[in-house]
């Protein structure tokens, strides 16, 4: 048995338990009530009998109050032990390779972001993007590795990590994770000095070297302008409608079923259940960075 320094009916921080409160203070209004019985100053009319009514009375009511805020308490302990939202993408490895040069999702993702199409490799910008296994996951290769699944296109995106890099080194919290797990990106705090493409290890980030074409311009989503960096937000303007990433709903639409999305804290999403009877892969686990991006194989 130890002792923690609480008294009984008390909880951790050390204050009494609802239903202590309404025992201590019924018990005081009867002792006063006892007091000015016996002091005299009671009316000669008040007998035992309605003392002890008027002290059951107020027990009674003391026990119903007593019994709303234990209620009340176990609601509000019950919305409290329901964690928040965490959320992490699956990518089915073998399924989307056997999809070939299909580009649903990146098509889809780019269109629906106004992400510009530059022909320049050295200042093209993506937010989704297929890169060869070899280069995505070279830890998992070796000399005898064929080169034929060495050249396996991979889907690659912002890894949205639960302890990001690239949110600390920002000077001015243009980049920074929300509390459901999704690390976001504000142009309009951004002051280019691209910090956090120098944090992130896996290359998830663009810079505008140049002002994006105005006939690019797709949908409702604003256009960056040069001098800022971008990439993937899990399309936070969807899911806080309760859809899915464009993406994700793209590769359904296809067919393809590659990409699974939802909430890692939620035992019963499909994401949950899947990452808990399949072998997974994450990019470069020793740097711990916990990625929230998952590889089915």
């Amino acid at each position: 048995m130890t002792f923690d320094g609480r008294g009984p009916g008390s909880d951790a921080s050390g204050r009494l338990e609802p239903q202590f409160q309404a025992f201590t203070v019924a018990l005081f209004q009867a002792c006063f009530l006892l007091r000015v019985r016996r002091s005299g100053h009671m009316k000669q009319d008040l007998t035992r009998r309605a003392l002890l009514v008027g002290t059951g009375a107020t027990v009674i009511g003391a026990a119903v109050a007593a019994a709303a805020q234990v209620r009340g308490a176990e609601q509000s302990q019950g919305a409290e032990r329901r964690p928040a939202p965490h959320y992490g993408l699956l990518i089915d490895l073998n399924q989307c390779a056997s999809r070939g040069n299909c580009r649903a999702c990146i098509d889809a993702c780019h269109e629906a972001h106004s992400v510009p199409t530059i022909i320049d490799p050295r200042h093209e910008v993506k937010w989704v993007w297929k890169a060869p296994l070899g280069r995505v996951f070279p830890e998992q290769t070796h000399s005898l590795t064929p080169t034929q699944r060495l050249q396996l296109p991979v889907l690659v995106t912002c890894n949205h990590c639960t302890l990001p890099a690239c949110t600390r080194v920002c000077p001015t919290r243009a980049t920074w994770k929300r509390s459901d797990g999704v690390v976001m990106q504000d142009p309009h705090r951004c002051i280019g000095c691209r910090y956090c493409m120098a944090a992130c290890p896996y290359g998830s980030r663009s810079f505008n070297w140049e002002d994006p074409p105005k006939s690019q311009q797709r949908g409702t989503y604003p256009q960056r302008s040069a001098g800022v960096v971008e990439k993937c937000t899990f399309c936070a303007e969807r899911i806080d409608q309760g859809q899915l990433p464009m993406c994700v709903e793209a590769c359904s639409r296809a067919g393809a079923g590659a990409l699974c999305f939802g909430d890692l804290n939620d035992p019963n999403s499909e994401a949950c259940r899947r990452l808990a009877t399949l072998q997974v892969l994450r990019r470069k686990p020793e740097l711990g960075t916990q990625p929230n991006v998952y590889y089915l194989i």
